[in-house]
Formats: structure tokens, C-alpha cells, sequence
């Protein structure tokens, strides 16, 4: 193949997901099989790339100062579910359960790989906190070392004196599973997130 197929192919690569074989597709794809596409998805990629940033509120994708969820004056402005991703953002709000704003730290705390407070987006929550906006955090990280860290993180460092309800979402087993197929993990979550059943 050619040079500039070649580094077609590699770009491609570096996209999450996609491995030697799919980026080869892809590239193909592009350039013999849908070759009217290619100028459609490069126009599309460069308009994206001028337009949209992210928001200097939540962390959200935005193509104006705030997302179009902080933007909503039907949500609840006063409860900010915290995740650590974009992709977890458009999970929930798939699952239509949340009704109030977000905040997208772009990770999770990561002595191992170098990842601090500084490099998440951890500074303009605890703004966010202390200027009296916000009245409830609901910490929605992962079930993991870094995900617990950074939940314990965020909440040694409220500002002190306002009063915030910080709750965690429930982990365990999933709609659907049974106990027997679950990881220790799982069940441990479960059980101590267990609540009243009525």
C-alpha cells in the first residue's frame, strides 16, 4: 500500500476501538468503496473541531459558553451528578432517570499513571460548590481504586461551611443477573448498598 494509506491507516488506529484490521476497512472503505463520504466526514470532522469545546461550567461538550443540559431551565440546577466521562453522561442521560445537571471531571484521580486533581476538572466543581449554587452531589464514578479515591477526594475537599448532600449510586447486580454469576465485587457492593424493601 501506499504512504499516505499507510498513515490513513495508522490515524485510524488511534481511534478508541478500532485495530488493524477495522482501520484497514475503514480506510478502504473510504477511499474505493464510499469515496463521496470521505470529503462529507472530513468536513464534518473540521467543522466539529472548530465548534464545539468544552463547557466552562460542567465539562460537557458544548458548542456555545454552556451545554445545552445546563442551559435547560427545566432542570434541577441544585443537584450535579458527578462523572468521569462524556460517554457516562450520554449513558444516563439514555436511561432518562436524571432530571438535574451534570459535571464531567474527564477522569478518574491515578497515582499510577500520573493523573492528579490538576489534571482532572475537579477546580471548577468545587467553584461551583462554593459560590452556593449547588446543594447535592450524587458521585457517579466507577466501582474501581481510582473511582473510590477520587469520591473520597472530593469529598475531603468541599468548601467548609456549606452544607452538601453527597450521596454515591448504588452498584451491584445487574436488571436481569443472579447471584451466582456475580464477581465478589459486585456482591459486596450490592449487599452494602442494600435498602428498605416495601
Amino acid at each position: 500500500m501506499t504512504t499516505a494509506f499507510e498513515k490513513l491507516q495508522l490515524a485510524l488506529r488511534k481511534l478508541p476501538g478500532v485495530g488493524y484490521r477495522s482501520s484497514e476497512r475503514i480506510a478502504l472503505h473510504l477511499l474505493i468503496g464510499k469515496p463521496d463520504q470521505l470529503e462529507s466526514l472530513v468536513a464534518a470532522l473540521g467543522e466539529a473541531s472548530r465548534s464545539i469545546r468544552r463547557s466552562s461550567l460542567c465539562g460537557n461538550l458544548s458548542e456555545e459558553t454552556l451545554c445545552t443540559i445546563c442551559a435547560d431551565p427545566k432542570r434541577d440546577h441544585r443537584s450535579v451528578c458527578v462523572i468521569e466521562n462524556v460517554p457516562d453522561l450520554v449513558a444516563i442521560e439514555r436511561s432518562g432517570s436524571w432530571r438535574a445537571v451534570y459535571h464531567v471531571l474527564h477522569g478518574k484521580l491515578s497515582p499510577l499513571h500520573g493523573i492528579s486533581p490538576n489534571d482532572l476538572n475537579i477546580a471548577s466543581l468545587l467553584a461551583r460548590i462554593e459560590s452556593g449554587e449547588v446543594d447535592e452531589l450524587v458521585l457517579a464514578l466507577s466501582n474501581d481504586v481510582e473511582g473510590e479515591a477520587t469520591c473520597h477526594y472530593l469529598q475531603e475537599h468541599l468548601p467548609s461551611g456549606r452544607e452538601i448532600r453527597v450521596t454515591r449510586i448504588g452498584f451491584g447486580i445487574p436488571s436481569g443477573g443472579g447471584v451466582l454469576y456475580a464477581d465478589s465485587v459486585t456482591l459486596k457492593s450490592a449487599l452494602e448498598g442494600r435498602r428498605v424493601f416495601n
